[in-house]
């Protein structure tokens, strides 16, 4: 246990059953376990898995003392009390992770091949993909709608120079009127600008997870979720109602202090800035995705997103360095070809008779690449054009600042 990450730590204490007595130390919680350590020894007096806890629950020791209690596969009860900044806080996170943990347990573990760790890293490769993708489409559309403002506002400046041509011509002269007989063009390209922008449909989710939500004061905690969307961020309540929802450009700053807790901040002048508090078992899943969309906001806190060395790492964390050999261990596997430290003519017999991996796994394995490289062509394809976007953007931008500019000195020449 002592390579796991520590997901929060609060000050208490613990009743010794033996003893007839509190000492008080610090509670420890990891993303499996639970461990309290005392002050005065400074040794680790209980620690259990939560995969063995069987019930958490409030209680009051002596009817007086608010506590927690935990009750072991063993029906050994474990008390802890004065928790620090509330037993409420304390209660809402540890069970929150407790309950993740029991959910996320598979039915009936099957034994792991090759063939399938490799395909499941492929798949965690694809779905990465998919959501940097539709990160990137979500980016592509907000250009598109640039385009369309620029267009507009140049449509604005054309009836701008209109008027001010009107004005500036004497009252006498013949043609003024008819300057406002030609707005055809201009009708059919508001028209057109108009037509152009597609209804939008429900906004896509990115990924969704459960979470413990803390705003002000690290006391008040409630469970909730976080919501990961292409254009924000979201935050409910257990009952779905949405607390706050940030919009992509209003975050200022995300702060990972441990791989299972974040902090969300957007500031303000004059007034308090908006700042919510996450603590989640599910919060790697939604890190990555976050590093995708706020890249230049992300501030990690210390070694938070560091693993530890003694951990022993999932097959979703091995897929970055797994994933440049899994193309030539499928086609060495499947064609049978001998390891490199074999000698030539001398092939091993448990190759011949045991495939590294499957025919089944290599034929999934071609699926997913294939899939990969169409996502990969497809989002070079959406780069390029979102490059060639912004060139015209900088270049209508020009367009409309010297035409403003001309705009504001006839402007005052009138005056």
């Amino acid at each position: 246990m002592s390579g796991e990450v520590c997901v929060h730590t609060w000050p208490c204490s613990y009743y010794l059953e033996l003893d007839k007595r509190w000492v008080p130390g610090k509670l420890s919680l990891t993303s499996c376990s639970l461990k309290f350590a005392a002050d005065e020894a400074q040794e680790t007096l209980v620690s259990f898995p939560l995969s063995g806890i069987t019930a958490i629950k409030k209680e009051a020791s002596h009817f007086i003392f608010s506590s927690i209690t935990v009750l072991e596969k063993d029906n050994r009860k474990h008390w802890f009390g004065s928790l620090q900044p509330s037993r409420n806080a304390a209660f809402s996170v540890i069970e929150h992770f407790w309950r993740e943990l029991l959910l996320s347990q598979p039915e009936a573990p099957l034994p792991a091949t090759k063939g399938k760790e490799l395909t499941g890293l492929m798949a965690c490769s694809q779905k990465r993909l998919e959501d940097t993708a539709r990160v990137l489409h979500h980016q592509g559309e907000q250009l598109d709608s640039i385009t369309r403002g620029l267009n507009k506002m140049e449509s604005d400046l054309d009836v701008a120079d209109r008027l001010l041509t009107e004005l500036e011509s004497p009252s006498w002269w013949p043609f003024s009127s008819k300057l406002w007989k030609m707005p055809s063009e201009t009708k059919l390209k508001g028209d057109a600008s108009t037509a152009s922008p597609k209804t939008l449909g429900k906004e896509g989710v990115v990924v969704r997870i459960p979470a413990v939500v803390s705003q002000r004061t690290a006391s008040h905690v409630k469970p909730g979720s976080l919501t990961v969307l292409v254009s924000g961020l979201e935050i409910h309540d257990s009952s779905s109602a949405l607390m706050h929802r940030f919009e992509r450009e209003d975050v200022d700053d995300i702060k990972v202090h441990t791989p299972y807790e974040i902090s969300i901040r957007q500031r303000f002048i004059g007034k308090p800035d908006i700042a919510y508090h996450l603590i989640s078992a599910r919060m790697p899943e939604a890190i990555p995705v976050l590093e995708v969309q706020f890249s230049k906001k992300m501030e990690v806190l210390g070694d938070a997103l560091t693993p530890s060395s003694t951990k022993t790492s999932s097959p979703a964390e091995k897929g970055c360095s797994m994933w440049h050999t899994a193309s030539g261990l499928m086609d060495r596997a499947v064609h049978h070809e001998p390891c490199p430290g074999s000698q030539d003519g001398q092939p091993l017999q448990l190759q011949t008779t045991q495939p590294f991996i499957s025919e089944g796994d290599a034929q999934e394995l071609r699926q997913i690449l294939r899939k990969l490289k169409g996502l990969a062509l497809d989002t070079e394809a959406e780069l390029e054009r979102q490059d060639e976007a912004l060139d015209d953007i900088t270049a209508a931008v020009d367009r409309t600042t010297l035409t403003i500019d001309k705009h504001n000195r006839r402007a005052k020449k009138l005056t």
